[in-house]
C-alpha cells in the first residue's frame, strides 16, 4: 500500500486508545528518537489525511507510513521503525534474512495484538507502574 501524502521522515500511526500500544510506542519512541514520528491513529486529521488507509487497518496493527509513501505493518512495521536507530538495524536483517523469522515474527504479532488487553496486563506484571503511566 502507498499514500498520496508522505510524510517527512517515518511516522508510525498507532491505537493511542490501547494502554499496550501507548507503552510500546513510548519505549520504541525513546529508541528511534527524533528519527520517528508518532500519531495515534484517532488523531482527526489522520483518515483525512491518509485516506488510501481502510480503516480497518488503524484496529488491527501499528502502520509506518515511510516518506517514500510505503505503509508497513505489524510487525514489519515495528523492526523498520526500529531499525532508524543504528544499535536495531540488526533485527531488521534477521527479520528479512534469516528464513521462517519474518513468518514467525507476523503471526506472532497478531497473537498479541488480538489480545491486547492481557498483554498490557502481562505488562504492568513484568514492568510494574511504568506499564501504566505510558
Amino acid at each position: 500500500m502507498r499514500v498520496a501524502e508522505a510524510p517527512r521522515k517515518p511516522l508510525m500511526l498507532f491505537d493511542g486508545e490501547c494502554q499496550f500500544c501507548r507503552f510500546w510506542i513510548h519505549r520504541w519512541s525513546a529508541q528511534t528518537r527524533e528519527a520517528v514520528d508518532y500519531l495515534p491513529s484517532q488523531e482527526f486529521s489522520v483518515p483525512r489525511r491518509f485516506p488510501e488507509i481502510p480503516k480497518k487497518e488503524y484496529r488491527q496493527s501499528v502502520l509506518l507510513i515511510e516518506p517514500s509513501g510505503v505503509v508497513y505493518h505489524g510487525a514489519e512495521a515495528a523492526v523498520r521503525s526500529l531499525a532508524t536507530n543504528p544499535r536495531h538495524r540488526w533485527m531488521a536483517r534477521i527479520y528479512y534474512q534469516v528464513p521462517g523469522v519474518r513468518p514467525v515474527s507476523e503471526w506472532a504479532y497478531k497473537v498479541v495484538s488480538a489480545h491486547r488487553p492481557r498483554m498490557a496486563a502481562l505488562n504492568r506484571l513484568i514492568f510494574g507502574r511504568k506499564a501504566e503511566q505510558a
